[in-house]
C-alpha cells in the first residue's frame, strides 16, 4: 500500500474543498482548516508551497484568501507531492543507518527497482482530478475476448 504522508494529505483535502468550493472565490487557510479540522501551521505551509508553484493564487488582505489557479487535470499526484515534499527519489535499499545490511546478497533488487519504476510512471501520469473526483477511472481492465 502507498503511504501518503501528513502533509500531501492535507494537499489532497485542501485541492478537493477549493475544487469543490471554487465559485465561492476567495477562501482563506483559517476558513479551510477549521472546515476540515486540520492543523493550521503546517496546513498554511503546504498552501504556501502550492501558491509558489501556481496551483493556487493568493490575495492577501483582510478579504484575501485562497482560489485554484491551475486545473487539477493538469496536476500529476507526484507532481503535487514534489511541490510539496521536494525531491522524491527515495532508494528502496536505504535505511536511515545506510544501506540495507542485505544489499549485496539481494535477490529481488532489480524487480524492485522495475516495481519502483512502474508506480512512479503511473503517479506521474495519475491526475489530482482522478485521484479526487474520480472523473476518469483510475484503472482500466481489458476486456476479455
Amino acid at each position: 500500500m502507498l503511504k501518503i504522508n501528513k502533509k500531501v494529505e492535507y494537499g489532497l483535502m485542501v485541492l478537493r474543498y477549493l475544487g469543490e468550493n471554487n465559485p465561492k472565490g476567495l477562501v482563506s487557510a483559517r476558513e479551510i482548516c477549521d472546515e476540515l479540522k486540520i492543523p493550521f501551521d503546517t496546513t498554511a505551509k503546504v498552501m504556501q508551497a502550492l501558491n509558489h508553484h501556481n496551483i493556487l493564487s493568493s490575495v492577501k488582505g483582510i478579504k484575501g484568501g485562497y482560489s485554484l489557479e491551475k486545473d487539477l487535470n493538469q496536476i500529476t499526484y507526484m507532481e503535487m507531492v514534489e511541490m510539496i515534499e521536494g525531491n522524491t527519489q527515495a532508494s528502496f535499499c536505504m535505511t536511515h543507518k545506510g544501506l540495507c545490511g542485505l544489499h549485496n546478497s539481494c535477490n529481488i533488487i532489480g524487480p524492485v527497482e522495475r516495481l519502483n519504476m512502474k508506480l512512479t510512471e503511473f503517479l506521474y501520469n495519475l491526475t489530482i482530478q482522478d485521484i479526487l473526483f474520480g472523473e476518469t477511472p483510475i484503472v482500466q481492465f481489458k476486456e476479455s475476448p
